[in-house]
């Protein structure tokens, strides 16, 4: 197996314009992220940019960045094209897409998403899970739950189900992380697939994976990373960054 970390980034996000460059205690964003995958030490690491901005920034800290249509519709699309000018020789069989919003990811999560891949033949794709932070979480549409048929040292599971909606009854509750490792070919199955009814259902497009018959597994992460998806988590960043000083 011979992964590559690859990180979409554009600066036109939503709810935070500009959010790849933002400054977290001296460090623009995408390049703290580039450098926690690097640190997790299971491949080359390359951020796909919607911009060209994005991709000096990288290049001036170091890094390995390409350059992409700004107007390609998802994070998938942006590693599909990037892998396309890294590597056409197709070197790597499994890709890692390592969300650019994630400043503090522990690189073992990283490692854990590829191990998922290189212990279960079945799996076509990998992702992360961790428990709920709060009750709360069980109702809250914001957070995506996994449903998982668990291995029995309850370390990783077999995923039945992802949803925004409210989980009852007793157990727990999974959050989901948004990485994922995949099998080559499994990416550009994925890809070449329309968006599936319960894909538009739900807005996860990890259930187009699912109706596709793609076996989806999943590592259990003690506490899930924080993720800036908008000004308020940006201050928690930055605080989070000046505490660890």
């Amino acid at each position: 197996m011979n992964p590559l970390i690859l990180i979409p980034a554009r600066m036109a996000a939503t709810r935070l314009p500009g959010k790849p460059l933002a400054d977290i205690g001296g460090v623009p964003m995408i390049v703290r992220v580039l450098r926690q995958g690097l640190e997790a030490g299971i491949g080359p690491v390359a951020v796909a940019a919607g911009d060209p901005e994005i991709v000096e920034a990288v290049q001036k800290a170091g890094g390995t960045a390409v350059l992409t249509d700004p107007d390609l519709p998802s994070g998938s699309d942006r590693i599909l094209a990037a892998l396309a000018q890294l590597d056409p020789g197709f070197a790597h069989d499994v890709v890692i897409n390592l969300q650019g919003d994630m400043p503090f990811v522990d690189p073992a999560v990283l490692s854990d998403c590829a191990r998922i891949l290189k212990e279960f033949g079945d799996a076509d794709i990998a992702t992360v899970v961790a428990p709920e932070a709060s009750p709360a979480d069980r109702a809250n549409p914001d957070v995506v739950k996994a449903v998982l048929a668990m291995e029995e040292d309850g370390q990783s599971g077999r995923a039945l189900y992802f949803t925004r909606s409210t989980l009852y009854g007793d157990g727990p509750v999974w959050r989901h992380i948004g990485i994922y490792g995949y099998r080559r070919e499994a990416l550009e199955a994925f890809n070449a697939a329309a968006p599936s009814p319960l894909e538009k259902r739900e807005k996860l497009e990890q259930l187009r994976a699912m109706e596709l018959g793609l076996t989806i597994r999943a590592a259990v992460a003690k506490t899930a990373p924080i993720s800036v998806d908008n000004p308020s988590d940006l201050e928690a960043a930055r605080k989070q960054a000046e505490e660890t000083r």
